[in-house]
């Protein structure tokens, strides 16, 4: 059994503790691995490894049997004759729960990417492969369950050979598309540099280099290869697994081979000649066996078949034997022949043994940390890492050393928040009593007893006065200790958020005074606290800052905690006590200097919303509690408060848009992202009615007059087309890049952009002028006021009104300070916050618009005395219809309104790219649930050397809603679908068609409703919300003349 104090003391050897995560697709066996690693530690027996699934401490996740949130545990290991430490994290492999990767990949410099044998890469693990590639740690491979190649498949040495072989090449060839794109990327920022470095000399002559840059990198390290020992195989489930280099010493001796060679030729085209005692190469060529199957391979196979197929007893003493293993009788005689499996090979190639010890040699410790990783966690957003405070890039230094020195400053890193009970902490967990305090507490049970004995036959006693009095005294007393009691134990019931963390640099300690900086906080606001200063001092409030106190610290140890004084650097922990202080995640530091790590990476963003309401209105409280627990423990999850009196349940949010006159081309408008509206531009007037002030022209242009009638402003819809609403979305975060400089530059501060990031917004920019290209948008891209919903969004506001300059979107490329200023620039902001509103909430179901584009054409003002002093004297100025300013901000909202509305609407269905792993007797079962839900299948291929099935189709996410466990029941468990957002579809049917002919009104009925998905899923929406929805009801049933029809 681990020993607390072991693990303390190698906390302080920070060259040999090793930071890791395990990685893989769902169900390749990442929790079973790590109970074989836990259980090499003693923690857990070996015979229930596998099964217990100890790193799930969930209950939802041992009913599930996936693991759902990320679990630490620290283990110890002694090879070579050095003891390590080895932090690992186990994460779940379901898409569903990638936040939970991103923030364990984070704290780790290495990473075991586990990948089954029999089914190969699956997206998961091309999603994880990446995510490690993004946090530059070092990942190792682990090909586990070789066992079903033997067992399920019926390969034969030689075919599973060939079948890892194409594993490994899967594998390698992620990674080397990974590699390819970053040398790609690296070798055209050098170009731009050169190229602007020419420009700058002025000197004509320019010398282009037309190679990729790729045959001068060093890749050596980069590929999986066995011989490199950076490759195990495995059957975590049976206990067993190995690399090369233990075969490579365990035949060195016997065959009088240096064990060099042996490790340079296990694996690949070589062959031993038993006659010349040689290893030799071209083993293929020749019709020879592989060294790796004769020496390797054939004998795993001739285990399974000694044991589990044949149960050949004699042939299993003699391997025992053989192999110098000591097997118990019972084991021999077990019935099931896995245990007897499990029992020999697990002490023949114990897996935990393989794995950590190529997990000590191959991957870095946190000393090894590279400085371009330094350099990406401390330059956040659009900030070049040169362009922070001299300062805060001293602290790089920090980072490279990894020291825990007393002067070097602590930085941690919380990536995540995760509730635990407070019976569950170190400090309430119940400790065995002392001696002294069990004679103690005995002398006070007989003191009590003896007090009850007293009181007893005093009540017995007759004539006695005061028994009344007495009993009306004791009884306030024992119910004010019962409520004292009652409230105790609701407060033990109460959970406690520990923040799951690393540290840096430093040594954090328990009660130390710490600052804690936001995701926002800006290191350049350090300049002005005093020089030298630290949390415990009286410092001004600084934003995104906080000052406090460190309540306590925990060694993670899976579903345990263990309380600690102090942690240095290097390691990963539990900080108790922050919960007031870090919402999702955040950094920690000594000094006001350190810059906030950048934000986690998170390949699946969050697309359904749902609405949640207690099912008594009493409860509202705790729903609340709950809901900021939620938003607080899950990385991704996004809690928005609305209190509406309408029931709520799960809302499917939508979009919509217009199309153009020719073809349908959609303008599309975010219904909170799960459909899009796509609206038609043929229309007739009679359709739409319209307020009384609202004009509408043939040409759709729409003219709305402010209630003083001092503005007037014509707003026209124009649908973008799909390439630049596709470009737009892509592109969000450069757009917020560009609204920040905006709102430096209107604030008179400068804010320094990378170069790289330059660039991106200078090639964004020619893609949008590309994309937009036609008489009408001619100059549409300089013109563009903003963008929107939140600044942000896929939505474009158009400066088509005349004479009317104003400042470009555009400002960090030009780098020039509008001058001119126009008489209504004070009012241009109302006009934009309009806009974004409009945006913010479509008319149909009053969710965000996207890929629409409202262009201004005409703005007309009156300017009175008020006006004439700009917006905050015509925002004072007393109307009775309100501030000026929002006055014309509802204006614009309205006519942004009135001119989408001004064409037919169609809507848009988010789709979820479906692939599912089925065998061939359910395949049939998949396809009526896919028909059922709306789905459409795209592809269907068998696995090579399987026989499994992997299809591939499309799913609305409005049919989404328990379809993966409709899946499972229709198959018995032998399906389970991934669903990942992937586009969105026109829904062809008119959600506001009726029928017109007779034909229509015998095919559809007079409603069309019955066949109209459209409508259904709008209907559906505005009733969630609480919206007028127009539907027929029976008001009086009584006077339907339904029985006389009946006779």
């Amino acid at each position: 059994m681990i020993i607390l104090e072991k693990i303390i003391a190698l906390q302080k050897k920070t060259p040999h503790i090793r930071n890791l995560c395990i990685l893989a697709h769902v169900d390749h066996g990442k929790t079973t691995l790590a109970d074989c690693l836990v259980a090499s530690n003693g923690i857990i027996s070996s015979r229930l490894a596998g099964k217990l699934r100890y790193l799930d401490s969930r209950e939802d996740e041992q009913i599930r049997g996936i693991t759902m949130k990320s679990s630490a545990i620290s283990l110890h290991y002694t090879t070579g004759g050095n003891e390590y430490l080895i932090n690992l994290i186990d994460s779940p492999g379901h898409v569903d729960f990638s936040s939970e990767v991103s923030t364990a990949v984070r704290l780790c410099d290495g990473a075991i990417v586990v990948v089954d044998a029999v089914e190969g890469v699956c997206p998961q693990t091309q999603v994880v492969l990446r995510q490690a590639w993004l946090e530059n740690i070092r990942p190792v491979l682990v090909i586990n369950k070789i066992d079903r190649l033997i067992v399920e498949l019926k390969l034969t040495s030689q075919e599973a050979y060939t079948h890892l072989q194409k594993i490994l090449e899967q594998v390698n060839a992620v990674t080397g598309s990974l590699f390819t794109s970053k040398v790609l990327e690296e070798r055209a920022e050098k170009d731009a540099e050169a190229q602007s470095s020419c420009t700058e000399n002025g000197s004509g002559d320019q010398v282009y280099d037309w190679s990729a840059g790729l045959e001068e990198t060093d890749d050596s390290d980069l590929y999986f290869s066995p011989d490199r020992g950076n490759v195990v195989f495995a059957s975590a489930i049976d206990g067993w697994g190995f690399s090369i280099h233990q075969f490579a010493e365990m035949y060195s001796q016997k065959m009088g081979i240096r064990s060099s060679v042996l490790l340079k030729t296990l694996w690949g085209d070589f062959y031993l000649n038993a006659k010349a005692k040689k290893i030799m190469k071209g083993a293929q060529s020749k019709g020879k066996k592989p060294l790796f199957v004769q020496l390797v391979l054939d004998n795993i196979w001739s285990m399974y078949d000694a044991v589990v197929t044949r149960r050949d007893k004699e042939k299993v003493e003699k391997m025992v034997t053989s192999l110098g293993l000591k097997v118990m009788s019972r084991d021999l005689r077990h019935s099931d022949p896995k245990v007897l499996l499990s029992a020999i090979c697990s002490q023949w190639l114990p897996v935990s043994q393989a794995v950590l010890s190529m997990v000590c040699e191959k991957l870095p410790s946190p000393a090894e940390i590279s400085a371009e990783r330094v350099e990406k966690l401390m330059s956040v957003g659009a900030r070049r890492f040169d362009s922070l405070p001299e300062q805060t890039q001293e602290l790089k230094k920090a980072f490279l050393d990894c020291s825990a020195d007393e002067t070097a400053p602590v930085i941690v890193f919380v990536s995540k928040m995760f509730a635990v009970d407070s019976k569950a902490l170190p400090q309430n967990k119940q400790r065995p009593l002392t001696q002294e305090e069990i004679a103690q507490r005995r002398e006070q049970a007989r003191q009590r007893h003896a007090e009850r004995q007293a009181a007893n036959q005093s009540a017995e006693s007759p004539g006695s006065a005061d028994t009344g009095g007495a009993s009306t005294t004791v009884a306030p007393a024992s119910g004010t200790e019962a409520l004292s009691v009652k409230t105790a134990v609701e407060e033990d019931n109460k959970e406690h958020f520990v923040a799951f963390a690393r540290v840096y640099s430093g040594v954090l300690r328990k009660g130390q005074k710490v600052f804690v900086l936001g995701p926002k906080y800006d290191p350049s606001l350090a300049l002005r606290l005093p020089e030298g200063c630290s949390a415990a001092d009286v410092l001004p409030s600084v934003p995104h800052m906080a000052c406090c106190t460190v309540d306590s610290l925990y060694l993670l140890m899976g579903r345990e905690l263990e309380e600690l004084d102090e942690v240095p650097t290097g390691n990963v922990l539990g900080i108790g006590g922050m919960e007031e202080f870090i919402l999702k995640s955040a950094t920690i530091s000594t000094s006001p200097s350190c810059p906030p790590f950048t934000p986690l990476n998170f390949e699946a963003t969050p697309i359904v919303r749902v609405a949640v309401e207690p099912k008594h209105p009493s409860e509202m409280p705790k729903l609340v509690r709950g809901m900021r627990l939620l938003n607080q423990a899950d990385p991704c999850a996004e809690v928005f408060a609305k209190i509406e009196i309408s029931a709520s349940k799960p809302i499917i949010p939508f979009r919509e848009t217009v199309i153009r006159p020719p073809k349908v081309d959609m303008v599309n408008e975010d219904m909170g992202k799960q459909q899009k509206v796509a609206v038609i531009h043929q229309v007739k007037e009679e359709q739409t009615k319209y307020p009384e002030g609202v004009q509408v022209d043939s040409t759709g242009l729409v003219t709305l007059t402010t209630p003083n009638k001092m503005a007037t402003v014509g707003v026209r819809a124009i649908p973008l087309p799909e390439e630049v609403t596709r470009l737009l979305e892509d592109n969000v975060e450069l757009i917020r890049t560009m609204e920040q400089f905006s709102l430096f530059v209107w604030e008179d501060k400068t804010l320094d952009i990378n170069q790289k990031i330059l660039e991106n917004i200078q090639e964004f920019k020619v893609k949008l002028e590309s994309n937009l290209q036609g008489r009408k948008w001619r100059g549409a891209v300089e013109r563009i006021w903003a963008f929107g919903p939140r600044r942000c969004g896929p939505n474009i506001l158009l400066n088509s009104v005349e004479g009317y300059r104003r400042p470009s979107v555009w400002q960090c490329l030009e780098r020039e300070k509008e001058t001119e200023k126009a008489e209504i620039r004070d009012f241009d902001n109302s006009i934009a916050s309009g806009f974004q509103l409009a945006t913010l909430s479509g008319p149909m179901c009053e969710e965000l618009l996207m890929g629409v584009c409202f262009s201004v054409e005409t703005w007309d003002m009156k300017l009175s005395a008020p006006l004439a002093h700009g917006a905050e004297a015509a925002g004072s100025s007393v109307d009775c219809y309100g501030p000026f300013s929002g006055q014309l901000i509802a204006a614009m909202k309205e006519a942004c309104r009135y001119a989408f509305q001004a064409k037919p609407q169609r809507l848009m269905a988010a789709m979820y790219t479906c692939e599912i792993m089925a065998t061939a007797e359910v395949l049939g079962r998949v396809y009526a649930v896919l028909s059922k839900r709306e789905g459409r299948v795209l592809q269907e291929e068998m696995k090579e050397g399987t026989d499994m099935f992997i299809i591939k189709a499309v799913l609305p996410v409005a049919e989404s809603f328990g379809f993966a466990d409709e899946i499972r029941k229709r198959t018995s468990g032998l399906a389970s679908p991934q669903l990942v957002f992937s586009h969105w579809e026109v829904i062809s049917s008119d959600p506001f068609w009726v029928p017109t002919t007779e034909e229509e009104y015998l095919h559809f009925g007079e409603k069309a409703d019955s066949s109209n998905q459209a409508l259904k899923y709008m209907n559906a929406v505005r009733r969630r919300k609480g919206l007028y929805v127009e539907e027929k009801i029976v008001e009086h049933a009584e006077k339907q003349r339904t029985l006389s029809k009946n006779k």
